[in-house]
């Protein structure tokens, strides 16, 4: 089940991160960042130990670091978010740099970096060494609704289909003079998102019957169904639980 074909975030690797089970690596990587979020944001250098867990993942993975951080990119948003925290939040306010910044504010927002920044690593590595056919395979194996996984398998295998139908569009538009400059041409491009959406419509139709007519039930055929080892749990759980012990101690020491 899946695309055949590898994302963009995925690197080609024989590490034993690489050889993992799925649904173990991600039980993981959902166990870390929910310690990561439990962490007191008091205890600053529990985040730096984070940081070095997820260095020594990646070591081990042979993901370098470049790879990671240049597909972290995607939170800057929450970036933006957090900077402009301590200029709009109230409370007690200290002088930094000649600049009035509200101390809950910073507070807040180096909670929000911090934590976003662990999650999107965390995220990415998981990405960086798991095959999308892999992951849907392990959300099936962790009991996710089968309805969701096929939702999301769809998703990945056609939504490369349908980018590939917008940009030969975009094509046709710029062959016969169109260039979008100002709201007149909004029109043209309304019409294009139409387009797109009744060819898409008709796409998933003819797949639907096109699956139906080679005996699809509802139901998506488990290509491997190997269970997971002991050993495999445990090496899995070695980010988490190292976590987990950070966490602890972070919290003794806040209080």
């Amino acid at each position: 089940m899946g695309a055949g074909h590898a994302h963009a975030l995925y690197r080609q690797g024989h590490s034993p991160v690489h050889a993992l089970p799925p649904h173990c690596k991600l039980v993981a990587v959902f166990g870390f960042v929910v310690v990561v979020v439990s962490t007191p944001r008091e205890a600053v250098w529990a985040f730096g130990a984070y940081a070095v867990l997820l260095a020594a993942v990646a070591y081990a993975a042979g993901v370098p670091a470049r790879h990671v951080l240049t597909r972290m990119l995607v939170e800057v948003p929450f970036v933006a978010f957090a900077v402009l925290m301590p200029f709009v939040a109230e409370g007690e306010r200290v002088e930094v740099a000649g600049v009035s910044v509200s101390v809950p504010g910073l507070w807040g927002a180096f909670n929000i970096l911090a934590k976003g920044t662990l999650g999107v690593a965390a995220s990415v590595l998981l990405a960086s060494t798991t095959e999308l056919r892999e992951l849907l395979y392990g959300l099936q194996k962790l009991r996710l609704p089968s309805l969701l996984v096929q939702i999301a398998t769809f998703m990945i295998r056609y939504g490369d289909v349908i980018a590939g139908e917008l940009k030969r569009m975009s094509i046709a538009r710029r062959s016969r003079g169109f260039e979008a400059r100002g709201v007149r041409q909004w029109g043209v491009l309304a019409k294009t998102a139409g387009a797109l959406f009744i060819r898409s419509y008709e796409r998933g139709e003819r797949v639907h019957l096109a699956m139906v007519s080679r005996g699809y039930t509802g139901v998506m055929p488990v290509l491997d169904d190997a269970e997971a080892s002991r050993e495999q749990w445990v090496r899995a759980g070695a980010l988490p639980g190292a976590a987990l012990l950070v966490c602890l101690t972070g919290w003794v020491w806040v209080l």
